[in-house]
């Protein structure tokens, strides 16, 4: 009797052990879900809905749900890093439209200014100053 139990153990630990550990996971995670709950369809669930996971994506569940949180955080700084872009383009744009305003002003003054002073030029070049009009 023991010397069946000893066999049959080697044979399953030799399977487990020559395929690299892929199926141990598969059947870890559901027989400890029954062993706990004692809900056989609780675990069935829960072995072919990985089983799908896997299929489709390559990945068992955990490394999936890593993925995604880590593309999520990723997505996230490159959208801080957009509108912080985007508020110093607008910045930028403000400051600019800004400086053009008090350039031309400026230049309006400083236009203003000539004119008043050819103006007076002209009026003492031509003696306008003792005329009124």
């Amino acid at each position: 009797m023991n010397f069946r139990l000893f066999r049959l153990l080697t044979i399953i630990l030799s399977f487990f052990f020559l395929t690299g550990f892929v199926p141990i996971l598969s059947f870890v995670g559901p027989s400890v879900t029954a062993l706990t709950s004692g809900n056989i369809y609780k675990a069935s669930a829960q072995f072919i809905i990985n089983q799908r996971i896997e299929k489709e994506t390559g990945k068992n569940s955990l490394t999936l749900i890593k993925d995604t949180i880590i593309k999520d955080k990723m997505i996230e700084e490159t959208d801080k890093k957009v509108e912080k872009n985007s508020f110093d383009e607008d910045l930028r744009q403000l400051v600019e439209t800004r400086i053009k305003i008090t350039r031309q002003k400026l230049n309006n003054q400083n236009l203003q200014k000539f004119l008043k002073k050819r103006i007076e030029v002209t009026r003492s070049i031509l003696d306008l100053n003792s005329i009124t009009q």
